[in-house]
């Protein structure tokens, strides 16, 4: 393996409760790596202990001065990040940064230029993972492809890819662009399991049934209007 260094960005919008915990989690990783984080708007003192470990010198912080959205708190990343490989990281600790070295190494061995994580998960009652189901059915239907997971927790790819996909969209469904973009593109994306802790609405999690229409629209424009 050649060594190839690792921008991990996390956005955070009001995860006051578990970013701590998920840069530790990502500093115990043992790879060449820097961490970005970037702070969208949040209210809740997120932006206080970013600001406390940043000054520690462990992370790279950018902050937005309002919310913008998940998709724009990844392109601001992507702007900061100079690793060879790029990994968005949530920072709800819904996933398991040791899935790191699972993730990178298609990309390490030179097999893809695009890796995505897919969720596994013991009991698939919650309605988010049933909406899951319903958008990657979407995007096998309107683009082929069939990626088991669209919005999945871990999107790795080389940074050179990231920046050629030219993403747009400011908010979650960020995700369905960067999946029509790849499949229209007919990139290989090698799909690796990857451990998951789903939160529930009162933990914390931000997605509902909105999203999920924002979702499969995004799909339709980026398969027949762009």
């Amino acid at each position: 393996y050649k060594a190839m260094k690792i921008s991990i960005i996390i956005p955070v919008y009001n995860e006051a409760k578990t970013v701590e915990e998920v840069v530790k989690r990502v500093e115990a990783v043992n790879i060449d790596k820097e961490i970005i984080a970037v702070d969208d708007g949040s209210t809740d003192g997120s932006l206080d202990v970013l600001t406390g470990i940043a000054n520690e010198g462990r992370i790279k912080l950018i902050k937005h001065n309002k919310n913008s959205g998940k998709g724009a708190a990844i392109k601001t990343g992507l702007k900061a990040a100079n690793g060879d490989i790029v990994i968005i990281q949530d920072a709800d600790l819904e996933t398991d940064p040791q899935d790191y070295y699972n993730l990178t190494k298609p990309i390490i061995s030179g097999e893809t230029k695009a890796v995505f994580g897919y969720r596994t998960i013991k009991k698939p009652t919650s309605v988010y993972w049933w909406g899951g189901k319903l958008v990657s059915f979407f995007t096998f239907f309107l683009y082929g492809g069939n990626v088991k997971d669209v919005n999945n927790g871990y999107k790795v790819m080389t940074r050179e890819l990231w920046l050629d996909l030219n993403l747009q969209s400011d908010r979650f469904q960020i995700c369905e662009e960067i999946t029509a973009k790849l499949l229209k593109r007919k990139e290989k994306i090698i799909q690796v399991p990857t451990k998951y802790f789903p939160r529930t609405k009162k933990q914390g999690k931000k997605l509902g049934f909105k999203d999920g229409v924002v979702s499969i629209w995004t799909l339709l424009k980026f398969r027949f209007l762009s």
